[in-house]
């Protein structure tokens, strides 16, 4: 049985560096709630492990979470992120250039996730992040099947955020729709799904077909 220490020493397992340590505490300032550090390190891992070239991140925040993306991707690959919030990517640009990656691995874009991902191509990502608003999951994960390859990635950042679960007695709306998220995942014949709990809980899904 795993207990509150070793899930403790794992969310510490690979530790942040100041980079990292100082866009956590802009994100932190601003209320932009960036991911785990065990979570960041799941996501560079997954990233690694798939050769990313090309990945979407839906919610880029302060660059967090985007930090970890792109360390793990290939060093030719290319971050979408997107965030309705400019002030935030101003500072995730920030974030990324103090980490030593050129303009040209990120590509970020304004806006509404729902606006712009339709505009992505079809079967032409290895991965996909979400961690924006959770109301919009559901519409995420169906856009996420479309853009992304047979092999790759999607993740959901969140299924356990603020101490919830998933069990049937919760009915607030962030616990219903991550629910729902998870029914649908583990019920879609074209996902092999897996649900970590690293951070707030990290929710994935490798594409089969």
């Amino acid at each position: 049985m795993v207990t509150p220490a070793s899930l403790e020493f794992a969310e510490r397992f690979v530790p942040e560096d100041e980079i990292l340590l100082s866009a956590r505490q802009r994100a932190n300032e601003v209320g932009a709630y960036p991911v785990m550090p065990g979570c960041g390190a799941a996501l560079c891992f997954l990233a690694t492990v798939l050769d990313a070239r090309a990945v979407v991140e839906i919610g880029t925040g302060c660059g967090v979470s985007g930090l970890w993306l792109l360390r793990g991707m290939r060093p030719d690959g290319t971050l979408t992120s997107v965030d309705v919030e400019p002030e935030l990517q101003r500072m995730a640009r920030q974030t990324f250039a103090q980490a030593g990656f050129a303009g040209s691995r990120v590509r970020l874009i304004g806006g509404r996730a729902l606006d712009v991902l339709p505009r992505l191509a079809d079967g032409g990502y290895d991965m996909v992040f979400c961690d924006a608003s959770r109301s919009e999951y559901l519409a995420y994960l169906g856009e996420s099947l479309r853009l992304l390859r047979r092999g790759g990635v999607v993740a959901f950042n969140g299924p356990f955020y603020h101490d919830q679960d998933l069990e049937p007695i919760r009915r607030d709306p962030d616990t219903l729709v991550m629910r729902e998220l998870t029914k649908h995942i583990r019920n879609e014949e074209r996902l092999r799904p897996l649900l970590l709990p690293l951070g707030e809980g990290l929710l994935a899904a490798v594409k089969v077909a």
